[in-house]
């Protein structure tokens, strides 16, 4: 097992996209780009050690306001795996990101986050 944990991605769901990107770019000293479509939308913020954070409306009218962190692992697949014998529900499994990686989503109740392999 991995000593260390690193988020490798924060995902913002949020109707106020403007407002939390001013305010983290005021508060936290990162610059947001345009929208990127691989990532549902999302504007993206660069973060000192490789890290991004996205910030984006839903995709659907289901989806909640959320905070979720991704964290990254050596292999999504045995990752999830773990996640869901353990009692995760996967939300979304393993999915292709082209230039990014991979990405899941587990429901621990709820509590939502992620996991991405790069």
């Amino acid at each position: 097992m991995t000593s260390s944990v690193k988020i490798h991605y924060l995902e913002v769901v949020t109707s106020n996209v403007d407002q939390i990107c001013d305010s983290y770019s005021q508060t936290l000293g990162v610059s947001f780009d345009e929208l990127i479509p691989e990532l549902g939308g999302a504007r993206i913020a660069k973060l000192f050690e490789g890290g991004l954070i996205g910030v984006r409306t839903p995709m659907h009218e289901a989806e909640e306001h959320t905070t979720r962190p991704y964290y990254l692992v050596p292999d999504i697949a045995i990752a999830v795996e773990k996640a869901e014998d353990l009692g995760a529900l996967i939300a979304v499994p393993p999915m292709e990101i082209p230039g990014y990686g991979k990405c899941a989503i587990l429901m621990h109740g709820t509590i939502q986050s992620g996991l991405w392999e790069v």
